[in-house]
Parts: C-alpha cells; structure tokens; sequence
C-alpha cells in the first residue's frame, strides 16, 4: 500500500472511532435521525469504505437490488444459469443474502474482509439446483444475519453477486440489510418494473447512488409486450434529471418461466454481459471502485456535517442547561448574602436574646459604662452563667441555618423546573429524581459550615489583636462576647426591618460597633466586619456549589462523545487523503 494510501486508512480509523462515540444520547430534535447516520456510517465504513480502500483490486461486488416482486432473484439465477437463490410469490421472498462468486475468488469472501457483521455460510448448489446451506436446515428466516457464499463457474472472476433482500419489505430487518448490502455496493443493478419504476422509494435509493457516485445499471424487468417503446423513455429521461445519465437501462419482457422457475438466458443478456465486460476489464474495475469509493467519502462528509451539527446541538443543551442550574445557585447564595445585609436575621429571637445580653435601660449612655457592664457580663459568663450570650449565638446559628437550607431548596426546586421544560431534561431529571431537593446531608453541612464560620470569626479577632493593649481589652470583655458583636455588627441593617425593630437594631448594632471600636479602632472594626461577611459569604458560595455539581454529574454522561470540531477535521482530513490517490475519476 502507498503512503497516501496508509494515511487515508490512518484517517478513516480516526474518523470511524469519532463516529462509533458520537455522543447523541440527548432526545433533542433530530437526534434520533442522526444517531441512525451515525451507526449506519459506521457500518460502512466496516462493510465497504475499509476493505475498498485496503485494496482497489480486490473483486467488485455487484448487489442486485429493488421493491417487492421486481423479480431480483429470477434475474440473478438466468444471469448465473441456474436456480441460486429462492424465487416465489409469497414475500418477502428473499431473508437470507447470498453471494455468489467465482470459485477462485472464494478467499476474498470467506473472511470478515467486507460485511463483517454477518456471519459467513458455506452454500452449495444441489439438485435440482437450489442452494443448500452447511450450517444446516434452519429457516432462512433465522439467518438473516448470516452470509451464503455459493461458489459457481458462471460467474467472472473479479466480480461477485448479492441478491439483497427487498428495499421495501415489510419486515423491518429485511429493509435494514437491503440498504446495508447496497451501502457496501461497488456497483448495483437495480431492478424494477413497468408498473413501479416510478416508486417513490426506489427513486430515494437511486438518488443516493447518484450522490455517491456509484455505477448503476437499470433492469426494466416484466415489461409487457409492447410497452417498452412508452416506459423506456420516461424512465431515461428521470434517471437524466436525478443524476444517472448513464446508466444502462435493460429491458426484459414479460415471459413465462421454465420449470425451475427460470427465465431463457437470452433474456438476460444485457446485464450478464454489462457485468462480464466489467470483470474483464481491471482497469474498468479500478476505475469503478475508485469512484465509488471517492463518491462513499464524500457522501460521508455530508453526512458527519450532519452528525457534528447535531454533536454541537447536544453540547449546547448542556451548555446552556448547566448555565440555568449555575444562575438558580448563585441566585440562592445572592439571596443568603441578602439576607444577611438587610437584618433579616436580626428579627425575632436573635433580636431578643441580643437585647437582653445587652440591657434596654442605658443602651445610649457612654460606651465606658456599657463597657465596664459589658465586662462583668463576660466574667459571669466566664463563672458559669453564660445564656444570654450563648442564646443569641444559638439564634444567629439557626436563622442563618434556616435561611440557606431553604434557598438550597428553592434552587432544586427551580432546577428540577427547568428540566422539566424540556424531554432532553426530563431524561435526566427520570434518571436522578434527587435533584428535585436539597441533597441529603445538606443541613448538616451548613450547620458544619456556619460553625466553621464562627470559628473563623475568633481567630481573626484573635489574629488582629496585635498589641497587648488590644489584647487585654479582648480579654477583659471576653472573646465570645466580641466574636458576637462582630457578628451583629456583620449582619445589622435597618433593610427589612420595621417599626421599632429599627431603633432596637440599629442601636444594638451601635453598642456592638462602639465596643468593636473601642477595641480594635473604627477602620479595624469596618476592615474585621468587611472580611468576616466575605469570608461568609464564598463559604456558602463553596457550599451552593457542591449543590450545583450534582446537576453537572448528571450532565457529564451527555458532555462525552466526540467533538464537532474532531469529527469535522478527521472526516476532512479523510477526504484530502483519498482525494491523493490514483485510480479513476
């Protein structure tokens, strides 16, 4: 083999992997279709493009194909001379496919070289002359996925036969493997007749030939006496306008049969010599697979533009579907943030419990006095008499508790609605009905969080009481009770509250400010307030996302598979390898 001929095998395998996990799990629009295209150009780049491209030379394989009672098997047994396939009136008549070479071409079929899908049957020709499989009497039916190799004299060498089964069959296997057999094709010879030549569906199969480039012969088969000189030009003249102006069109005449259900060797004719010339012929047969191999890569790279299209449809559902689940979490953590801003959690009990640490009666005299009473509270919680304190540290703990489980809850909730808006999402919301609420074990690592944060608080007033001084004055108050300003100091706001709330929590936040300050300093106290709130909130940004990646693990299934961008490459690169070689036009 040439190098170039290395580098297209390199690229077709490339591509062929590309295509095997093209990634359309996603029941988006037209994913079905192409997820169909995808695994049929698989199969043909196995069938046909692989084997072809391997070797140029290797025998044609001609697949006789056509509709319902065309009569394929009765011309492909007069093209042979003798009964190889099964010909009958009840349909469909052909299950199994058989292929028919010359004898000394037995090894190019034996092996998986082309269709390596179905299994290979050794036939052979029994009186009084139908074929008899090796692999023993079970219904043909049964073997649809098997191969009969019949070998036989009256076939050229460098050219062999299938008889496919009928392209609109009832059965869908059937239909399934005409157009798999007609997918590995170096030439066809299509079959129909005067009554159904202008069928849509045969007419679909032949534009497809005329896109790939495939040489196409044309049986006009049972044509009444006659009528030839009225159907032939009409079917030339659409076989001109679809593409296929040179195809041959062969005429055959409605006659009885012999006793085997043959038809006399004259009338065949035409397509037995069409073919024979061509086997004959190796430059003719090089010419032919080149171009059919060339017309199969470029109809392939059609079809991946496709396939890669629907490949970036699917990746921009998850893109965009990861994009809501990010914007409905980062929307619970602004919510948090808010609801520690506007002193939404200063409200109730924790407002209660603060005031009565604090005391109502001379809240607004000097800060040296409410310190010195600030300092005796903290010894009596040193002594063993701690509630009030602890309380307000409870409430804080639960309100900010309370307010993130429940945002967490109304993001499920407004994920599980936006995957509910589309099939795609409802597929992933069938196989994970847990993201419908918060996860289980969430509370309690927001509990563990909270209570990380309030740690974090005491040692960053342990951290910024530098001096001995500072130091001191911590002490004197107690680190609980400044670690507790702080936190009023970080969530008080006259936002949301109403009423006397306002003078109560505003005043409140005051003495806690006033203490702070008389501590550490005013911008201290703004720089501690400013870092204890930012260090509050991207832990519960941490907490939020780690909700968030459930949706995103969910989604990982639909992110693998190729990339547009691989498929679009490799299919190209494929085509200016194969475009590199010789042989034919």
């Amino acid at each position: 083999m040439t190098d170039s001929g290395s580098a297209a095998l390199n690229s077709l395998e490339r591509l062929r992997a590309s295509l095997a996990d093209a990634g359309l799990s996603l029941p988006l629009d037209g994913a079905a279709g192409q997820r169909d295209a995808a695994a049929a150009a698989v199969r043909q780049i196995n069938d046909y493009i692989r084997p072809r491209l391997a070797d140029l030379d290797a025998p044609l394989l001609a697949v006789v194909g056509g509709s319902t009672g065309s009569g394929k098997s009765t011309i492909v047994n007069a093209i042979i001379g003798t009964p190889t396939t099964r010909a009958g009136v009840i349909r469909p008549t052909t299950r199994q496919p058989i292929l028919v070479h010359a004898p000394v071409d037995a090894g190019w079929f034996a092996t998986d070289r082309i269709l390596p899908g179905l299994a290979r049957v050794r036939g052979r020709i029994t009186e009084p002359g139908t074929p008899s499989s090796s692999a023993g009497d079970a219904p043909a039916a049964a073997r649809i996925n098997e191969l009969m190799l019949l070998g036989h004299d009256r076939v050229p060498a460098s050219l062999a036969i299938i008889d496919a089964p009928d392209i609109d069959s009832v059965a869908d296997e059937n239909r399934a493997l005409a157009a798999q057999l007609l997918a590995a094709a170096d030439l066809w010879l299509f079959v129909t007749t005067a009554n159904r030549y202008a069928d849509a569906v045969p007419w679909a199969l032949l534009d497809g030939a005329a896109a790939r480039h495939i040489t196409v012969a044309v049986v006009l088969n049972r044509v009444p006496p006659g009528a030839a000189a009225e159907v032939l030009p009409d079917l030339q003249s659409m076989l001109t306008a679809r593409g296929l102006p040179d195809a041959p069109v062969f005429v055959i005449e409605e006659q009885e049969l012999d006793a085997l259900g043959m038809l006399p060797a004259a009338a065949v004719a035409g397509p037995r010599d069409w073919l024979t010339s061509i086997a004959a012929d190796r430059a003719e047969r090089t010419r032919i697979a080149a171009r059919t191999l060339r017309g199969a890569i470029v109809d392939l790279d059609i079809r991946v533009a496709s396939i890669a299209t629907a490949r970036q449809q699917q990746l921009d559902w998850v893109e965009g579907t990861g994009k809501s689940v990010a914007h409905e979490y980062s929307s619970a953590a602004d919510a948090v943030d808010d609801a520690t801003r506007d002193g939404a959690l200063l409200r109730g009990e924790v407002l209660a419990r603060w005031q009565d640490f604090v005391g109502t009666s001379d809240v607004f005299r000097s800060i040296e006095r409410w310190f010195s009473r600030t300092r005796d509270a903290a010894t009596a919680w040193i002594m063993g008499r701690p509630q009030p304190l602890v309380d307000v540290e409870v409430r804080i703990e639960h309100g900010l508790h309370a307010v993130i489980v429940d945002q967490a809850g109304r993001a499920a909730a407004g994920v599980w609605a936006n995957l509910q808006r589309t099939e795609a999402g409802r597929t992933i919301a069938q196989a994970h009905p847990e993201l419908g609420t918060e996860s289980s074990g969430f509370g309690d690592r927001a509990a563990e969080m909270i209570r990380d944060w309030q740690g974090s608080i005491m040692r960053l007033i342990q951290e910024n009481a530098g001096s001995k001084r500072i130091k001191a004055r911590v002490l004197s108050a107690g680190l609980n009770v400044v670690t507790v300003a702080l936190m009023i100091v970080v969530f008080a706001s006259t936002g949301g509250l109403t009423g006397g709330e306002i003078v109560i929590a505003g005043g409140s936040a005051v003495i806690g400010q006033k203490l702070l300050e008389t501590i550490f300093g005013e911008d201290a106290v703004r720089r501690l307030a400013a870092e204890a709130r930012k260090d509050l909130t991207a832990r519960v940004r941490v907490l939020f996302a780690s909700e968030s990646d459930r949706v995103s693990s969910a989604l990982e299934s639909a992110r693998f598979g190729s990339s547009p961008e691989s498929l679009r490459r490799e299919s190209a690169a494929l085509l200016d390898d194969v475009r590199q070689l010789g042989g034919g036009s």
